[in-house]
């Protein structure tokens, strides 16, 4: 749920996934136990997602505004996508976001988790994720009302 709620793409996340599965299989010797084994592996997860993203945009080459579009219109045209068009005004808003408040935005809005846990994820304070969190929805409201 993690991975879809930031590709958006089936396909996406599924090689995603099976990349988080073969790191942490590769790496499990390493894992401390400093932290949940959930959070460390939620955290190579989310490293895993946004890498891939970062390489697509830069093997595709494309501004922002382009990809945002086509994260549109893949989410409206996937067949396992059953929102209303309140649900796709919502991901347009959350694509107006930097990534890093999307990111907060969506494991505490979707993934219901506490900001405690999202710290342990992503290494950042609890304040930083609360601030991170208000601007996020602020951004949003904004987006909503306007549109």
């Amino acid at each position: 749920m993690h991975i879809r709620s930031i590709v958006l793409n089936h396909d996406d996340t599924n090689d995603i996934l099976q990349e988080t599965f073969i790191k942490v299989y590769q790496n499990i010797g390493k894992f401390k136990g400093k932290s949940q084994l959930f959070s460390w592996i939620y955290r190579i997860a989310t490293n895993q997602t946004l890498d891939f993203i970062k390489q697509k945009n830069k093997n595709q080459k494309i501004s922002s505004e382009e990809i945002n579009q086509r994260i549109i219109n893949s989410i409206i045209s996937d067949p396992l996508f059953d929102g209303d068009k309140a649900e796709i005004l919502l991901q347009k808003a959350i694509l107006h976001l930097p990534e890093k408040q999307q990111l907060v935005f969506k494991m505490r809005y979707y993934q219901e988790l506490e900001y405690t846990a999202i710290s342990e994820i992503l290494g950042t304070s609890t304040g930083a994720l609360k601030a991170s969190y208000h601007h996020a929805v602020k951004k949003i409201e904004d987006f909503l009302k306007s549109h």
